[in-house]
């Protein structure tokens, strides 16, 4: 990997606006965005911003759909040093009131379409400038206005490579979100990992589904300014209509997050399944099983990376190595893996993934306002993940689950991930999540809540049946709930800590498992 150098993502946009104008940037709903068509209207936002009482380092909320809105608004940030705090639309109540106690924006550029949704935050008046785009209740919004302010120059203010340009919220999968503290260097370093993991190419295509307000989203839209590639953007995901909208704009490249292959993997098969523009298939969160399948049924090449929203958008990449594999670590990076008491394990065996920067400015730059939390991420020097991973003889990495995501039933813990990636193997089964619910004996059941596939029926005596040979006995669930959607991230993974304990709704598989497996034995 190239160092990722002192030359900021403000100066790569005016070069590139400068030597490349005319070079189609994004293309959303059948129209194509030059990239010169795009800086202008990035300009005139962020002078228009100045104007409105904003000076660099402020913190700006952005609460916007997926839109090419949303991409002006994300880079005019970027430019003038402004720091980008971006909200998940989908957070109401006090989820959203404790999102913005939490980071204290200066400033919120939202959309009429959340005007309910924010009004107490709206009422308590602090916020300095508010920003509607489109019109609301309390008047015409004036986005459009700054989008098409009169100056189009670049702005007189620029941040230096180490300057904080934006906070990363962290999933919440478990708790509520942090702010990671984010340098435009390290907003650049992400991308270039990505980009490298992509083999990505001056003419190539990414199809654009990630909300654009979580940092895969953003890094997706930053590669596109660092390489002179094209986003084919798309207002939302959807599993059913994916590979026409790929098809459509002649994708070269997608990206994929958590559940997001096996969701397309459960779509019907269709006789034109192999028949698009797309080479490679590149992200993380994808098991074995899933690699083989995805790859075999669409033909693509599958390269499987690893990242989080502490460090860069990924950490380690694997190109050509094992299938199932997350790779070896750039070169950015040192990894360890280690015990619960910091000592490094043996190949094979699973231990926290510890992540250290051999770059300057790389290194996990902290939570906003939260220094208990920054302190207990570390170990030394080293950034603790929280992650489970095993390596073998040859020093290839493999994902082996979230460290807190187990569940200890019978003095055995059992990983969360492990049970979850079989069970939704299952035909009538499109996703599923573990959890531990209080049990008779002091400790946990497990309880399995899932998703079924539309226009299937679960009946819970065969999936009972269909796991026994597939799970050691202590795996199977003793609880089975369904649901018809789960609370999730962005990046499409389950929040977990807002998934129900109780057992009231669910089947109680015990009174149906076979006698030398009932739940106690």
């Amino acid at each position: 990997m190239p160092p990722v150098g002192e030359g900021t993502l403000r100066e790569r946009m005016d070069m590139r606006a400068r030597d490349d104008p005319k070079r189609a940037f994004l293309i959303f709903e059948n129209r194509t965005y030059s990239f010169g068509e795009i800086d202008e209207a990035v300009n005139r936002f962020a002078n228009g911003l100045l104007t409105r009482g904003l000076a660099p380092g402020d913190r700006v909320a952005l609460m916007l759909p997926s839109h090419p809105d949303h991409v002006i608004a994300i880079l005019a940030l970027a430019k003038v040093g402004l720091v980008r705090v971006s909200v998940n639309v989908h957070l109401i109540g006090a989820a959203l009131e404790h999102f913005f106690a939490q980071f204290e924006p200066h400033a919120l550029v939202v959309d009429a379409a959340y005007e309910e949704q924010t009004a107490p935050i709206v009422a308590n008046g602090k916020i300095k400038a508010l920003i509607w785009r489109g019109a609301c209740e309390s008047g015409a919004g004036d986005f459009a206005a700054l989008a098409t302010y009169p100056d189009n120059r670049p702005p007189r203010f620029a941040p230096a490579a180490d300057d904080i340009i934006a906070f990363t919220p962290s999933s919440g999968t478990t708790g509520p979100p942090k702010g990671v503290l984010k340098s435009d260097r390290t907003l650049r370093a992400g991308p270039m990992g990505t980009l490298r993991l992509a083999g990505a190419a001056p003419g190539d295509v990414f199809f654009l589904w990630e909300s654009l307000h979580h940092g895969a989203g953003v890094a997706v839209l930053i590669a596109a300014v660092l390489e002179k590639i094209t986003l084919a953007m798309v207002d939302r995901f959807s599993a059913s209509q994916f590979w026409d909208a790929v098809r459509r704009h002649r994708a070269t490249h997608i990206h994929y997050l958590g559940g997001v292959l096996p969701m397309l993997l459960k779509q019907p098969q269709r006789a034109d399944d192999r028949e698009h523009s797309v080479r490679i298939a590149w992200g993380g969160g994808c098991p074995l099983e899933t690699w083989n399948a995805f790859s075999s049924r669409f033909g693509v090449h599958m390269r499987e990376g690893y990242g989080l929203s502490e460090m860069i958008t990924f950490v380690t990449i694997n190109i050509d190595g094992p299938v199932g594999s997350i790779g070896k670590p750039l070169s950015y990076f040192d990894v360890r893996l280690v015990d619960d008491g910091g000592t490094d394990v043996a190949s094979g065996a699973p231990g926290e993934l510890l992540v250290r920067a051999r770059e300057p400015g790389l290194h996990f730059l902290g939570y906003f306002r939260n220094e208990e939390a920054t302190r207990a991420a570390m170990f030394g020097d080293w950034f603790r993940t929280g992650d489970l991973v095993k390596s073998d003889a040859d020093g290839w990495l493999y994902y082996a689950g979230r460290k807190s995501d187990s569940v200890r039933r019978r003095g055995i813990n059992i990983s969360a991930w492990e049970v979850e990636r079989v069970v939704n193997d299952y035909e009538a089964i499109e996703e599923s999540a573990l959890v531990g619910v209080p049990g008779e004996l002091g400790d946990d059941e497990l309880k399995l809540i899932v998703r079924v596939v539309a226009g299937k029926q679960l009946d819970p005596v065969e999936f009972l049946r269909w796991c026994e040979p597939r799970l050691p006995y202590f795996q199977i669930p003793r609880y089975l709930e369904t649901t018809t959607e789960f609370p999730k991230t962005p990046t499409q993974r389950i929040r977990k800590n807002q998934l129900p304990r109780s057992v009231e709704h669910a089947i109680d598989l015990s009174a149906f498992a076979a006698p030398a497996k009932k739940r106690g034995t």
